[in-house]
């Protein structure tokens, strides 16, 4: 199975899972009138919506590039993460006015088992998903599917916070009647939302940061560097090295600096072995390296990415600028 089938299917098995706990938790949550059960089936409902832009986005991104798109799709998983993080956000507002509103006017909850049980499964089900999500998106380097991944662990944490919640309040009625624990329901309901806000906020920084076109992890770019410079002495140097990312895509460029006598054919050799290990390394990478002659007289970025001893520099300055 290749990797795009892997991403839609996994994509299509959150859709499918999230469906069916918003069903559960707004029955539930309404037959017995608790606000934190709305609440998390108001997250399941987001968590729906971004599970469906995370399967249109890894089926959109896998498009190969046209002319129109001559560097593909790939950025559609970064604008969809982003996208999920502001329904995040404007569900986490409006699960916050809800609680608020019950603390105001409290109301009595009624069969609470039912409340327990269903977040017990939310969670467990939403565990085994998010698992599944995380090591596909790992996998295929998909950031539409991590994010996803993180709605749904996001929910195993606020459903077992609710859980907690509501056995604490079928407790307290059984060992202290005369207390009342309603207002712990509301009260998880905006721990909940606190911790969709945090999450809410990770995933933005995380989706929106490629569409800013900023460089590839420093792990990476240093990797690249290394891999230059396993070619010494046979190249001068290299300047100019610019990263980024999109979606799962990568695009690296660079200028290498050789001797001017080198014939095309071993110049050629040279930029066809860097760019197939680069590739091998980091699938999905386009590379694009740049041959100058070397003469020895450096300066800025040149400077910089120079790999010649000072003294062999100035002999080759000589040689080229008698």
């Amino acid at each position: 199975m290749d990797a795009q089938t892997r991403k839609v299917r996994v994509a299509v098995l959150s859709v499918i899972s999230n469906i069916t706990l918003v069903v559960l938790k707004i029955i539930v949550g309404a037959l017995i009138g608790s606000v934190s059960i709305l609440s998390e089936a108001i997250h399941s409902g987001v968590d729906l919506i971004a599970a469906i832009i995370a399967l249109f986005s890894v089926r959109t991104s896998g498009i190969p590039p046209d002319k129109r798109h001559p560097f593909g799709h790939g950025k559609i998983e970064n604008i969809s993460g982003t996208i999920e993080a502001l329904l995040i956000f404007a569900a986490a507002c409006w699960i916050i006015f809800e609680a608020i509103m019950r603390l105001r006017h409290p109301e009595p909850l009624e069969a609470l088992g039912w409340g327990v049980g269903v977040m017990l499964i939310s969670a467990v089900a939403n565990y085994f998903v998010s698992q599944r999500l995380f090591k596909v998106g790992k996998e295929t380097d998909s950031v539409a599917l991590a994010a996803d991944a993180w709605h749904l662990r996001t929910d195993v944490y606020t459903s077992a916070g609710v859980m907690i919640g509501l056995a604490l309040i079928w407790l307290g009625e059984r060992i202290y009647p005369g207390i009342d624990l309603d207002w712990l329901d509301p009260a998880a309901a905006i721990a909940v939302a606190l911790l969709i806000i945090k999450a809410a906020y990770d995933l933005t920084i995380q989706s929106a940061k490629d569409l800013l076109d900023v460089t590839l992890p420093p792990e990476e770019e240093s990797w690249i560097r290394q891999r230059i410079l396993q070619h010494q002495p046979v190249i001068h140097g290299f300047h100019r090295l610019r990263t980024r990312k999109s979606g799962h895509f990568r695009f690296v460029e660079f200028h290498l600096k050789v001797d001017p006598d080198m014939s095309v054919q071993i110049s050629h050799a040279i930029t066809e072995d860097l760019s197939l290990s680069i590739e091998k390394q980091f699938p999905g990478t386009s590379v694009m390296i740049h041959i100058e002659p070397c003469d020895g007289d450096c300066e800025g970025d040149c400077l910089q990415g120079c790999l010649l001893p000072e003294q062999e520099r100035q002999e080759q300055q000589q040689r080229l600028n008698p």
